[in-house]
C-alpha cells in the first residue's frame, strides 16, 4: 500500500508541472516582490544622526540597487537610515505622505529620488522649515518650483540623463543607411529626468536625416505600459524600425510585444542596465542600454547628506558618470 501511495504522489506531481509551463512569453521576473516597505537596520550608534532614503518604488530593481549603495554608506558612517519607498512610480500622493510622516517623527535629513519635479515640492518646502536637510538624487526637483516656495537650494545628484539618452539613442540611430521611422517611450512627463532623456533621444534622431521620429507616448516607467503603448505605437506605424526607451522596465515590455506580434528587425535602445536587460542585449532582443551607477547614487546621497549635517560646504551638483552598455561591452 505504502509503495502505491508513493505511485499517486509521483502522478499528481509530474501532473501538475506538466500543467504549470505555459508556452506564452511572459513579462521577465524583473520586479521585485515587495512594492512599498519601511526598513531600518538595527546596527546604528544609539545617538546616530537619522536620514531617510525616500524613493520612488522597489518595483523597478533600479532602486534596489540604489538602496544597496546608500547601506553601504550607512555602514560606513553608522547612521541611523529609514528607507522608504511608494508603491509605484507614479504614486506621488504616497511620497507626499511619506515626507509628512518624516516630518512628524523629526528625522535629521532626507535623500530623495522624487517620482515628480513638481508636486513633491510644497512637502519638502515645510521639511526644510521643520529643519530637515534636503538631498535630491535622480530625478531633479524643478527649479522654477522651488524658487515660487522659496526652498532653500538642494544639493543634487545623478547624471547627465540628456547626454546618456543622446548616446544610447545615438548608438542605433548611427547604424542607419536608408530610410527608416522611429519613436520614443517616455516616462512620466513631469519628471525632469524623463524629459531630458526625451530630448537626448530626439536630438540623436535629428542628426540621422533618414530618421523620422513619428511617435512620443508615454509609459510612465512601467513594463506593462510599455507593452500596451509600443503595441498601439505598432498599430498606427508599423513600419517604425528605432525605438528609444527611456527605462528598462518599459524596453521589457516593448520587447514582450514584439516578440508576441513576430515583429523582427526593431532596434530597441533603452536606459538603466538592469540584469534583465543585459540578457536582452545577449539574446540579440535590445541593441543598447545605459548604465547610470544607481548604487553609486544611493551612497552619494547618503553620504552628502552625512557632510551637510556635520555644517560641511557641499556641491551644488555632483553627476556620477555613465557608460554604454552593448553587446561588445558585455562579452
Amino acid at each position: 500500500m505504502r509503495f502505491l501511495r508513493w505511485l499517486c504522489v509521483l502522478a499528481w506531481a509530474s501532473a501538475f508541472m506538466a500543467c504549470s509551463d505555459s508556452p506564452r512569453p511572459t513579462v521577465p521576473d524583473v520586479v521585485a516582490s515587495v512594492s512599498s516597505r519601511t526598513q531600518r537596520e538595527p546596527d546604528a550608534a544609539p545617538n546616530a544622526r537619522k536620514i531617510a532614503l525616500v524613493m520612488k518604488t522597489l518595483t523597478n530593481p533600479f532602486f534596489i540597487e540604489m538602496e544597496k549603495g546608500a547601506r553601504r554608506a550607512q555602514k560606513e558612517l553608522g547612521i541611523d537610515l529609514l528607507v522608504k519607498t511608494a508603491a509605484q512610480e507614479t504614486s506621488i500622493e504616497q511620497q507626499i505622505q511619506i515626507i509628512e510622516d518624516l516630518i512628524r517623527m523629526k528625522f535629521d535629513a532626507i535623500v530623495i529620488a522624487p517620482g515628480d519635479s513638481l508636486r513633491l515640492v510644497p512637502v519638502l518646502k515645510a521639511a526644510q522649515e521643520a529643519g530637515i536637510r534636503i538631498i535630491n538624487i535622480d530625478n531633479r526637483l524643478d527649479a522654477e518650483a522651488m524658487k515660487g516656495q522659496g526652498m532653500a537650494p538642494v544639493p543634487f545628484i545623478s547624471v547627465d540623463n540628456e547626454k546618456a539618452a543622446y548616446e544610447s539613442a545615438g548608438f542605433i540611430a548611427r547604424e542607419i543607411h536608408k530610410p527608416a521611422q522611429a519613436a520614443i517611450l517616455e516616462g512620466i512627463r513631469s519628471a525632469d529626468n524623463s524629459r531630458q532623456r526625451r530630448v537626448g533621444a530626439e536630438r540623436a534622431f535629428r542628426e540621422n536625416p533618414l530618421i523620422r521620429l513619428v511617435a512620443r507616448e508615454s509609459a510612465n516607467w512601467k513594463i506593462d505600459e510599455g507593452r500596451d503603448v509600443t503595441r498601439r505605437l505598432f498599430s498606427d506605424h508599423p513600419d517604425i524600425t528605432l525605438l528609444f526607451c527611456a527605462n528598462d522596465m518599459m524596453a521589457l515590455g516593448a520587447i514582450q510585444f514584439l516578440q508576441e506580434s513576430g515583429r523582427y528587425g526593431v532596434k530597441v535602445a533603452a536606459y538603466d542596465a538592469l540584469e534583465e536587460a543585459k540578457r536582452a542585449i545577449l539574446s540579440g532582443r535590445m541593441e543598447v542600454t545605459v548604465n547610470q551607477q544607481a548604487a553609486e547614487q544611493g551612497y552619494q546621497g547618503i553620504i552628502l547628506a552625512s557632510r551637510v549635517l556635520n555644517g560641511e560646504a557641499v556641491p551644488e551638483v555632483v553627476l556620477v558618470e555613465t557608460s554604454l552598455v552593448t553587446l561588445e561591452s558585455l562579452k
